[in-house]
């Protein structure tokens, strides 16, 4: 399979040693209009080199720099001849390289949380900032002194060399997390750095993401033709047009139907593509076929996984049906990519449009926004021409309702999830507020409870309304919706969908939850 990799010339590379801010960091920097990839933390110089990074950022992690199972960087690194940032750890690792392990050692007082900074003389790191800031720090360990060659910018009460630079190597360091939203000016002294001292001229923005991805998809795709899985959601409707904009003609969209999308989608999708957005969409009824491949099955990694079979089988046997297509193209993002547990990050959840494709498809993947947030996912968007109806649509999983349905997934659990989920929606726009949330569903538990309707004892479902607020997904709060529109929601549901009686709303951050509950 082929991966598509925009390549734009002001990029930085960061190396990830575990530590749980390191998706923050990379949406900080394109905050600041610069692209950013992740790489492991203990990749090679010479693999690092051929992404051709002109600045390197070394991120957080748990461990300590002088234990004997340390995480390490490549020494090559430094001899690469880049601006390198350190964070937390990164900082320490910098510390140690260029004064030994025991340039690092415990704290005598630990710093977690809201810390007064002090800055000491000047810097481009921190111009135009005050002399006193706030910085969020998470750190047992620290640098006691500087070593030979660098001088401190900033301390704090608890931590000396709060912050270093080189006299004469573009090397800095902070023990604290400028990418956070706790530390006060954090985004302006990325910029400071990723500006004043790289020499970065913020060139990446969504316009020329798309220049670079068509080009790299007429590359790729040469003469050949695509079929795109359209599934009416933010990631495949754009990977579509992008592709569309790419090859015209030569893609061909399938709309499958496997039974478990939200209320009315199905022919909403198929007609909204085909006719605004002229694509030639080919629409696959396939919901029994999901349902009897679902029946029985509870547990949900077993649903994501039967879901992703059956969809990329469907995907096969239409493409076999349609001619012959080089290319499959999917909707995959970034954080799709991070919980599917690629690249060494702990599996969560596993996402049916990553990974275990089977080798007999015989089409090589597109993947045109493997590399983005869903936020930068609208941002290119909106730069297509879509509208905001389809942009600003709350994401929707690829299993769809299988995963919100817990326990044994059925035609009639999927109609009575499907109306309270219409009510919950209609309610949230009705109140302004679809907006201001990132995500909102209903689940529907396996389990029933005890209720009094209209003098009668009802023995019915329970529907959970489910909101978080968040800006990619990676961490997510719980949103703080007016009681009354609640109400008016919980009345609704349960005057209008037969069969539930009791309506709960969840109140879990992500983390511990996560978004979906399965």
């Amino acid at each position: 399979m082929s991966d598509l990799h925009t390549t734009p010339e002001e990029k930085v590379v960061i190396l990830d040693f575990g530590a749980q801010y390191s998706q923050l960091i990379a949406r900080r920097v394109r905050e600041c209009k610069v692209y950013s990839e992740i790489m492991p933390g203990n990749s090679t110089a010479e693999e690092i080199s051929a992404r051709s990074p002109r600045a390197l950022i070394l991120t957080g992690g748990p461990g300590s720099v002088y234990t004997e199972d340390a995480l390490s960087a490549d020494e090559g690194i430094f001899e690469l001849g880049i601006p390198v940032l350190g964070i937390c750890y990164g900082h320490q690792l910098i510390a140690a390289h260029y004064g030994g392990r025991e340039s690092v050692g415990p704290a005598s007082r630990r710093e977690y949380g809201r810390t007064s900074l002090e800055l000491v003389g000047e810097d481009p790191l921190f111009e135009g900032l005050p002399g006193t800031l706030d910085v969020w720090m998470s750190h047992g360990d620290l640098v006691d002194e500087p070593p030979a060659g660098f001088r401190v910018l900033a301390r704090s009460e608890g931590t000396p060399v709060a912050a270093m630079a080189h006299s004469e190597l573009p090397m800095y360091g902070v023990q604290f997390h400028p990418e956070v939203g706790h530390t006060d000016h954090g985004l302006d002294m990325l910029r400071n750095w990723l500006y004043g001292v790289v020499g970065f001229s913020g060139s990446w923005n969504m316009k020329s993401f798309i220049e670079h991805a068509i080009e790299e998809i007429r590359e790729q795709v040469g003469s050949g033709s695509a079929l795109c899985g359209l599934s009416g959601g933010v990631d495949s409707a754009v990977s579509a047009v992008l592709v569309h904009r790419a090859i015209g003609d030569r893609l061909t969209c399938v709309f499958v139907d496997h039974g478990l999308l939200r209320k009315d989608e199905g022919k909403a999708v198929t007609e909204f593509f085909a006719r605004e957005m002229d694509l030639n969409v080919v629409s696959v009824d396939a919901s029994e076929r999901f349902l009897g491949a679902l029946a029985g099955v509870s547990d949900p990694e077993r649903k994501r996984k039967i879901v992703g079979r059956e969809f990329i089988s469907v995907f096969d046997e239409e493409a076999q049906s349609l001619g012959e297509f080089d290319f499959l193209v999917q909707g995959t993002i970034y954080p799709d990519v991070v919980e599917s547990g690629v690249g060494g990050s702990a599996v969560i959840k596993s996402h049916h449009n990553v990974g275990g494709l089977p080798e007999e498809m015989r089409m090589d993947l597109v993947e045109p926004l493997r590399e983005l947030f869903k936020d930068e996912v609208r941002r290119v968007g909106a730069e297509l021409g879509i509208p905001e109806a389809i942009l600003t649509r709350h994401p929707f999983p690829g299993p769809g309702l299988a995963v919100r349905v817990l326990g044994e997934v059925t035609a009639a659990k999927l109609d009575t999830l499907r109306e309270a989920d219409a009510i919950f929606e209609q309610e949230l726009r009705a109140a302004d507020l679809y907006h201001d949330i990132w995500q909102s569903f209903v689940v529907l538990p396996d389990m029933m409870s005890v209720g009094v309707m209209g003098d009668q004892r009802t023995y019915a479902a329970t529907a959970v309304l489910r909101a978080v607020t968040s800006e990619d997904a990676m961490t997510a709060d719980w949103a703080r919706i007016p009681s009354s529109v609640l109400d008016i929601v919980a009345r609704r549901i349960i005057n209008e969908v037969p069969g539930i009686n009791r309506v709960a709303y969840d109140i879990t951050s992500k983390p511990p939850a996560t978004i979906e509950w399965e």
